[in-house]
């Protein structure tokens, strides 16, 4: 089978990262198309992958819908060229115009239920959406659903293994308590007419976990002046490390604070939007708790902060979670391969 993956987002790489290798292995032909946005292309060239980069992330409407047709007519080509059998996105907007096209099948990858306008343009030409059980919207025929997160797919203890080393880049050590916390920068389509905490309540958040540890604070926009001590800079490989071995995560967005509770740290999410894979995290597993303001959620970090066995609490959390959710990465070859099954019966 002939395989191509586009990887338009940093978290991507690590989403598909274990099925291409599995592929390679059974001997598919897979090719790794990417955009140019943030880490990305650092994080495939740290793992070694190569790859062709078909557009620049734009900014604004105009520069966006620009991108979106150098991104197509490049991977149009491409397809062609290759003969590809599938194309596979996450969010699948730079793809499924160009499977339309061409008649290969394009396979959508989704948790993100208020992507209205990209979802609006996208499904109604992808072959397959695939989505998490706990999906809260019904996509119709198109939809597969699969019992587990996107985060399982490269986050299952199957292939994440934690190294301690990792720590060493931040000053820590394997048994030091120490906190994360991760603010955004309410830049993106979907947090139009929302905010974040506020400087004083940053530092007032900071300044309470301080007295329990230490704490590390990764920004995306400026932080006052007596945060800036706090900043930390790690490579995009290494951070997975950080959140495993923290003793609790704080964040403004759903990535990161998903990414922490599934892998058994205690996590608090201070963002009013609501997707379906958070409130399984939630109201289910009790591995994330998600405020829309910031005071109530100061006065939760610092109620669990207090806890001295709150991780063990969290790790027991997590192994039930693990017995329910199946191996994504798993799950999603068999999918991909079962397509080329059926092709060929």
């Amino acid at each position: 089978m002939k395989i191509i993956i586009d990887i338009s987002h940093p978290a991507h790489v690590h989403f598909f990262r274990y099925a291409y290798e599995i592929w390679q292995e059974r001997g598919h032909q897979v090719k790794l198309v990417a955009r140019d946005k943030d880490v990305t292309l650092k994080l495939l060239d740290d793992y070694h992958y190569p790859y062709e980069v078909l557009s620049k992330q734009g900014s604004g409407l105009s520069g966006l819908s620009l991108e979106l047709l150098t991104h197509a007519n490049k991977l149009y080509k491409l397809a062609k060229d290759f003969k590809a059998d599938v194309i596979m996105e996450i969010g699948g907007t730079f793809i499924v115009h160009v499977c339309k096209l061409l008649g290969i099948k394009g396979i959508v990858f989704t948790d993100t239920e208020h992507a209205k306008l990209s979802n609006a343009i996208t499904f109604p030409f992808a072959t397959h959406i695939c989505t998490p059980t706990c999906y809260m919207d019904d996509l119709g025929k198109k939809q597969i659903r699969y019992n587990g997160f996107q985060e399982l797919a490269y986050l299952h203890p199957n292939y994440y293994k934690p190294n301690p080393e990792s720590l060493r880049a931040s000053g820590l050590q394997k048994d030091e308590k120490f906190y994360v916390i991760r603010f955004v920068s309410w830049g993106a389509s979907h947090d139009v007419g929302k905010v974040g905490l506020t400087d004083e309540q940053k530092i007032r958040l900071v300044t309470g976990l301080t007295r329990h540890g230490k704490v590390l604070i990764a920004s995306e926009g400026a932080l006052p002046p007596e945060l800036e001590p706090h900043k930390v800079r790690i490579s995009p490989t290494k951070i997975h490390d950080l959140m495993y071995y923290a003793s609790m995560y704080v964040g403004e967005g759903a990535t990161m604070a998903s990414e922490s509770a599934i892998l058994g740290t205690p996590s608090v999410y201070i963002n009013p939007l609501i997707l379906g894979y958070i409130n399984e995290i939630n109201h289910k597993y009790h591995l994330l708790h998600q405020f829309s303001e910031g005071d109530p959620a100061i006065e939760k970090v610092l109620e669990l902060a207090e806890n001295p066995n709150l991780k063990n609490e969290y790790r027991a959390r997590h192994d039930q979670m693990l017995k329910d959710k199946t191996d994504v990465t798993a799950w999603m070859v068999d999918f991909i391969e079962s397509l080329a099954a059926r092709k060929s019966s």
